[in-house]
């Protein structure tokens, strides 16, 4: 009597395949020019597979920016959670978020482009989430820059992760050292603080 086969185990790392595929298909193409069958050929799954995590391309979607803010969101809580000091954690703020500029280029470039092709309500909810992380960098810089106003911190800290988001709009051909770097130096001049020693900020990255 022929050994019954075993069953099929199921890829734990498809449903990564399939995010990762489908950041950079609609970082390059447009979000209403991406098909399931093309996320599923550039993941290596057939199209069809694609549906036993995701029930659309917007579940797709949500999935991308959901992971995104996931890990900006968890950083920013462990370095403010962490920091010796104020100067400290926004160093180490800057830094992360400089890191997964560049790590996570595309997921950041689709949350960008393509987060106005959600539901209302899940655009909210993400804008909510936005806001809960700005609000980390504004706690850290309001006892640094005293001599700003309320809204004049918060324009601070946009500008400066506009000015490390830049990076997500063009290849600037720079090697990531020196593109780090030059992001660094650019976010803190547009906070208007010096940067904190390098080394105690990148100890309080490393933890996760």
């Amino acid at each position: 009597m022929a050994a019954p086969r075993p069953r099929s185990q199921r890829d734990p790392d498809r449903r990564e395949r399939i995010l990762v595929a489908a950041a950079q298909l609609v970082a390059r193409r447009g979000f209403h020019t991406v098909g399931m069958a093309d996320i599923g050929a550039e993941a290596g799954i057939v199209g069809s597979g694609i549906y036993r995590h995701f029930d659309s391309k917007a579940a797709i979607l949500i999935a991308l920016l959901d992971q995104v803010m996931d890990r900006l969101q968890s950083g920013a809580a462990r370095i403010v959670g962490a920091a010796p000091d104020d100067a400290t954690a926004l160093s180490a703020l800057v830094r992360d978020h400089v890191r997964v500029a560049i790590q996570d280029r595309s997921v950041l470039a689709v949350y960008h482009r393509e987060v106005h092709n959600l539901p209302e309500d899940e655009r909210r909810r993400l804008r909510h989430r936005q806001r809960h992380y700005l609000e980390d960098w504004v706690h850290v810089l309001a006892p640094l820059r005293r001599d700003l106003a309320d809204g004049e911190q918060r324009l601070a800290v946009h500008a400066a992760i506009g000015a490390i988001q830049s990076t997500l709009f063009f290849r600037s051909g720079l090697a990531e050292t020196r593109l780090a770097t030059l992001l660094d130096e650019m976010a803190h001049a547009c906070l208007g603080v010096t940067p904190a020693p390098r080394e105690r900020s990148e100890l309080l990255m490393t933890k996760y």
